[in-house]
């Protein structure tokens, strides 16, 4: 049941992509005349499969979440033990990749991934996510974005290198960073976490706080992507310690339909300096995913 204001039956009674529906085309043409300089900076981290490399000593993770596996299906050792070529001299590799990605990489919450109750965002039965994928809100739903990201170096504000683990961003300091934020734009949100990775990166993480998430809700931006596993903070056991009504997965997807992007890379970004920048997003097209890896760009 929702519990606050929120923006179910704005974008119509079987709307399914939330505050995405800001992006029209004059929005989106609107956001790339923003691009300055033409560089392109890629905000992904590296998928490195756990069975074939040193990964769990490597990419940040949440501990406990099965890592990316990563699997070749013909590699030069089958030709050197004697598969046959596919013709004169022809040979290739193939791989098999299995990503589980909330918790393990770069990726894109769908608006079925978490709710309240027996109803996904804008009302849509929780009953029809079923073992095969869910049948409303699924990823596949948003498309491609393109819009004006907003970044908020939180951090660098502050003068610290990353924030302490049990930080909270609240709206007011949001507000302090970055008040030019306009409907459909995107805020990019880095906390510098990621650079705690591996020594202190499992005792909890920093993260927006409840009025934060709304703050961002009621300027109607289109997404909210962080660096941090969660959008919100997380304690020593990896869980929120929020109630229902704060948490921010209810906030911005349940309430609002406000999709996130979580895990990001955002340092070259930091240091670029950029305040604002085009920003391009297109997760995997999985039919009732609950999210998708991806791999955003930002185009300064």
């Amino acid at each position: 049941m929702v519990t606050e204001p929120n923006n179910w039956g704005r974008f119509g009674t079987d709307d399914q992509r939330g505050t995405l529906n800001l992006l029209t085309p004059a929005t989106v043409l609107d956001a790339l005349a923003g691009a300055r300089t033409g560089q392109v900076l890629n905000l992904a981290m590296p998928i490195r499969g756990a069975t074939s490399s040193p990964a769990p000593t490597t990419v940040p993770h949440l501990r406990g979440r099965p890592l990316p596996q990563h699997f070749m299906s013909v590699d030069g050792g089958d030709y050197a033990a004697g598969a046959r070529a596919i013709g004169a001299g022809l040979r290739m590799a193939d791989d098999a990749l299995i990503v589980t990605h909330h918790g393990t990489t770069t990726h894109m919450d769908a608006l079925c991934h978490m709710w309240e109750g027996d109803q996904l965002y804008n009302g849509h039965p929780a009953s029809r996510v079923r073992s095969y994928g869910a049948a409303r809100c699924g990823i596949e739903q948003v498309g491609g974005i393109v819009a004006r990201g907003v970044f908020f170096d939180v951090p660098r504000h502050l003068g610290m290198a990353h924030l302490p683990v049990d930080f909270r961003i609240g709206a007011a300091l949001l507000e302090e960073i970055g008040p030019g934020l306009r409907q459909g734009d995107v805020a990019v949100i880095r906390t510098g976490w990621p650079l705690t990775w591996p020594d202190t990166y499992w005792s909890g993480q920093p993260g927006l706080a409840a009025d934060a998430g709304r703050w961002l809700a009621g300027r109607d931006v289109a997404a909210v992507a962080c660096d941090n596993a969660a959008i919100g903070g997380l304690n020593a056991d990896q869980l929120a310690d929020e109630s229902l009504e704060d948490d921010l997965h209810l906030i911005l997807l349940h309430r609002h339909g406000v999709h996130l992007i979580e895990m990001l890379w955002l340092e070259e970004l930091a240091q670029a300096g950029a305040a604002d920048f085009v920003l391009v997003v297109a997760p995997l097209k999985i039919e009732g995913g609950t999210g998708s890896p991806v791999s955003p760009l930002a185009i300064l």
